[in-house]
Formats: structure tokens, C-alpha cells, sequence
């Protein structure tokens, strides 16, 4: 592994005097949330991405630009720029290797929503895949020693990740017209069905969730159900207890306008907030 990395350090080094291309993405949106019972807030948000292109090597990096929020752990000051993510890809013959060199680590901004541990510890991975001549299957390795072999078979994709006490393995495929995903993650299973009725793609959780979307291209409306959420202890070292959460319901309209904005309302049923957002991509 050690040589592999030396060698993904080297090509990396190599490409930075030949970088072919270079593109460059973003968002922008701004956003009035009424709060329901609570005071109403605007925040704003632009996003930036660069893409750097030369021969099988990739680098992308993301930031924040929008400016006026703590990215930090010093809760004093505010950024005008925050790095958000870094990474770089290379293939070397049938070899892929890719290095995520963005430490996400900052206890000033961990989350605890949903029960996973967000921004702990060193974050920083380098992952080395190979195409084996077994079939449509990818074996992949990272620094972890997790192996993960995955691969599409009868129209069915599957992927198993081997770990020290939790493997996991997920499974996907269209079967009548219906879109089908299961996850089982060290004996936990969960699974989604997603099929479209008279032009409204209807998605059922194993969760009890359940989302309907129907309209045209460019007008769509949105409406999902949460189901209420039972508090449960933490089970493994890369998950936090979550707490108990009733559940509730959004509705959002979305509407594309021919100046190349979106503009979107959002009510939610567990707070009675209303959000109104208007956003472009570019």
C-alpha cells in the first residue's frame, strides 16, 4: 500500500505541470424561512467547483464562497472562503486510485443528525480498486483494509464491503417497472421501492417514508412523509445515539424560470415553516 501511495504521490507531482483542462461549476441561492411559531431567517449560500483535467488524473476541489459563516473552530470570526472538499483521481492500467486529501474534521460543526458521526477524527483516505477478470465485478481495497467487490449481474448491481465486524452490502436492479434498493449493514436491512403511476414517481421506505413526485420538466411538486423516529443507543464506533423525533410532512413546489433561476416553496408540517428559495446553477 505504502508503494502504491508513493507512486499515486509521484504521478500527481508529474501532472500538476500538464493540466489539459480546467472547469469550473457553481450554485448560488437565497432563502426566506418563515419558522413557523419561531423568528424567520434568510440565509444565503454559493457554492464553487474546479475541476482540473490531464490525462487519467482528476483533481477537484469545492468551496463555500458565500461568506458570513463560521467554518471553523474559532466560533469568532467568520470565513469568506471555505474549503469544502479536495480529492484527486488516476488510473494506472487497470489500477484506480483515488486520495480524499480534505480532513473534514472540525469539532465546532459535528452533526449528530441521523445517528452518523460527522467530521470526527482524520477524514483524509487513499482507496486502490482493481478491474479483476472475474466477470462485471470491481475489487476495490482502501487504507482501512476494507475490501469492497461489486458488480452488475443479470441487471442486478451489487456491492460488499468485507470490515472488522461490520460488513455491509447493498443491492439494486428495475424488475416490472419497479426500482428496488436494499442495504444491510451488519444485520441492520433497510430497503426502498420506487416506481412511477400516472406520471407520479411514488417511493416507499422500509422506514415508513413514502415521497410522491409529479409535474412537468421545470415544475414539479414534491411530497414526502417522514415517519416518526425512536430514539436508539449508539452501536457502533461511527454512529452517534439519535433521540426521538414525531414524525412529519413537507410539500414543496418548484418552478424553472426562463431567466435560468429556480424558485422553490417548501412547507413543513413539523414546525409549520413555509421556506421560499431562489437559486442558479451555472
Amino acid at each position: 500500500m505504502k508503494k502504491l501511495i508513493a507512486l499515486f504521490a509521484t504521478t500527481a507531482v508529474a501532472s500538476g505541470s500538464a493540466m489539459g483542462a480546467i472547469a469550473l461549476s457553481g450554485t448560488a441561492s437565497v432563502a426566506y424561512d418563515d419558522n413557523g411559531s419561531s423568528a424567520s431567517a434568510t440565509t444565503y449560500d454559493a457554492d464553487l467547483s474546479i475541476v482540473g483535467t490531464a490525462g487519467t488524473t482528476t483533481f477537484t476541489s469545492t468551496m463555500d464562497i458565500d461568506g458570513g459563516t463560521d467554518k471553523g473552530s474559532d466560533t469568532s470570526e467568520t470565513d469568506d472562503v471555505t474549503l469544502t472538499g479536495a480529492s484527486m483521481a488516476t488510473s494506472i492500467g487497470p489500477v484506480t486510485i483515488t486520495a480524499d486529501m480534505f480532513d473534514e474534521d472540525d469539532s465546532a460543526t459535528n452533526s449528530t443528525t441521523g445517528g452518523l458521526i460527522a467530521d470526527s477524527g482524520d477524514n483524509r483516505s487513499i482507496s486502490v480498486s482493481l478491474d479483476a477478470p472475474i466477470g462485471d465485478a470491481t475489487i476495490g481495497l482502501d487504507d482501512d483494509g476494507d475490501v469492497t467487490v461489486s458488480g452488475t449481474f443479470s441487471g442486478v448491481t451489487l456491492t460488499h464491503t468485507i470490515q472488522s465486524g461490520a460488513d455491509t452490502t447493498t443491492g439494486s436492479a428495475s424488475i416490472a417497472g419497479m426500482d428496488i434498493t436494499l442495504t444491510n449493514d451488519a444485520g441492520s436491512t433497510e430497503w426502498t421501492i420506487g416506481t412511477t403511476v400516472a406520471g407520479t414517481a411514488v417511493t416507499l421506505g422500509s422506514d415508513k417514508s413514502v415521497s410522491a413526485t409529479f409535474g412537468v420538466t421545470g415544475n414539479t411538486v414534491v411530497v414526502s412523509h417522514t415517519a416518526e423516529r425512536a430514539s436508539r443507543a449508539s452501536t457502533t464506533a461511527t454512529k452517534h445515539p439519535v433521540s426521538q423525533k414525531d414524525a412529519f410532512t413537507t410539500v414543496a413546489v418548484s418552478r424553472a424560470l426562463t431567466s435560468g433561476a429556480t424558485l422553490a416553496a417548501t412547507y413543513n408540517t413539523f414546525d409549520s415553516s413555509l421556506t421560499l428559495k431562489a437559486s442558479v446553477a451555472f
